[in-house]
Order: C-alpha cells, then structure tokens, then sequence
C-alpha cells in the first residue's frame, strides 16, 4: 500500500498514533450503525485551536484512496446505515473514494449514509446530494455550541451566522463540544435543547486532551456529568462521547 510520510511538523507520538488508527467499527447503542475513519487530503478550514484531527490527512490522493478502500472492505451493511468521517470533511475526500463509497453502499444495500461537512462546504451540499441520489443522506455539522461569542471568540469555528434555523439549513445533524472553561450548566442545557429543535439528531463531545494547547475544563466536565449525563444520556437522538474514541474509531 502507497505510503503517506507525515510532515516534519508532526512529533513521533502524533505519528505513531496515525498509524495505529482504528478505521472501522459498528456502533450498537441507540441508532445502530457501521462507522469508518477514512483519511482526506486534510481539513481546509484548520483554524481551530482545540482540533489536531487534521493530523490524520496526506496529500496523495492515490495513497488515501487505497487506504480508504481497505477499510471500507469491512463494512457489511447490516445495519442499512454507515457513517462516514474523516477527520475533517467530506468534500476533503478524493472523488474515487466517494465514488467507491457509492459503489460500496449500492452492493451492501445501505440505504443511509453519514457525512461530515464544515460550514464554509454548505453551498455545495446540494450538489452532494444530487451525487448521492437514491440514498438517505445525513450531513453533520461540527457546529459545537450555538453561543456565537464563545464559538467564534474562544472555538474559532467560522461559523458566521447566529440563528439556529439559518445554521441547520443544510444539515440534520451536529456535533457539540462540552468541557471548556467558559461553559456552564446552564449554557450546555441550552445548546442541548435548541440542537434538538432544530437537527434530526446531535452528538455530544466532551473535551479530550490532545497536542493543542486548549485544555479540558474539569469542572465544567463535572457539571455536565452530575447535572446533564443523567438527563440526556438515554435520549435515543443523542450521542455522548465521553472518550474521544467511543464510537470504537480513532486512536
């Protein structure tokens, strides 16, 4: 298999993490599903300072596309639905992975499909869609809390817009990201309850460590887990990672 050599700028640790990548997984709790970690040619946006993601990326389109191909041999489609990441976004994989990722679900009968998008791709979701035709599509958004002055001040996201129902125009799902200083109670029950009012499902990240320099906040943590986790944590349109890797993919 053709070999994607990591930049100088990666250390020896968040190499040998890239390497060791889990890449498939089936997620049994809640909305059944087979997951895969493809790799891309890297987040475009790259701008926030809690995210090393984008780490797992290479240039080489053909190296990718002989990666992604491996990985995506394992799906069986036995739950009918796959969902697709890539450590940044879907419009960041090359054309014969998403071409074979057709070819993959038209084979194995799945019927719902998964993908990532950052913000600054939704114009070009329809164009998705239309290439996906004959498929459920699900995009998610890495929207991570609605407060725009926390998301845009602290997070760095790139999401200009302000109201929920502009901001989910284009997707049915979004990931929100819990466990930094500045959080509260009462500001995570918020983002909570509009994610549901307005996306078909959300997912909840707690803030991990990893190489950036934005840190988990464990007492906000601790808020979520006493006041929030016993709330929300059956709700069946609602996934919490506790652990970066609880979906049984990454490093």
């Amino acid at each position: 298999m053709p070999e994607c050599v990591p930049g100088t700028d990666l250390s020896l640790r968040a190499h040998s993490q890239i390497i060791h990548m889990e890449r498939y997984s089936k997620i049994l709790t809640k909305r059944k599903r087979e997951i895969v970690l493809l790799r891309g040619k890297g987040c475009a946006y790259r701008k926030c300072p809690f995210c090393d993601y984008h780490l797992d990326s290479c240039s080489d389109e053909a190296a990718n596309y002989t990666l992604n191909c491996k990985v995506l041999e394992q799906v069986t489609g036995e739950f009918g639905d796959l969902e697709i990441i890539n450590s940044g976004s879907v419009f960041e994989l090359d054309h014969d992975t998403l071409e074979h990722i057709r070819e993959v679900c038209r084979r194995k009968k799945i019927s719902t499909i998964h993908f990532e998008s950052h913000y600054l791709y939704r114009e070009r979701i329809p164009a998705l869609r239309q290439l996906f035709d004959g498929f459920n599509l699900k995009l998610k958004l890495g929207l991570e809390t609605f407060d725009r002055d926390f998301r845009e001040g602290i997070l760095k996201k790139g999401i200009p817009d302000s109201d929920p129902q502009v901001i989910s125009r284009h997707f049915e799902e979004a990931n929100f990201l819990f466990g930094i200083r500045g959080q509260s109670a009462s500001s995570m029950e918020r983002d909570i309850l509009l994610g549901l009012r307005y996306f078909e499902r959300i997912c909840i990240n707690i803030m991990c460590p990893n190489t950036t320099g934005i840190m988990p906040d464990s007492d906000v943590i601790s808020i979520f887990m006493d006041d929030l986790y016993p709330k929300y944590r059956d709700d069946e349109r609602i996934d919490i990672l506790i652990e970066n890797t609880d979906f049984g993919v990454g490093d």
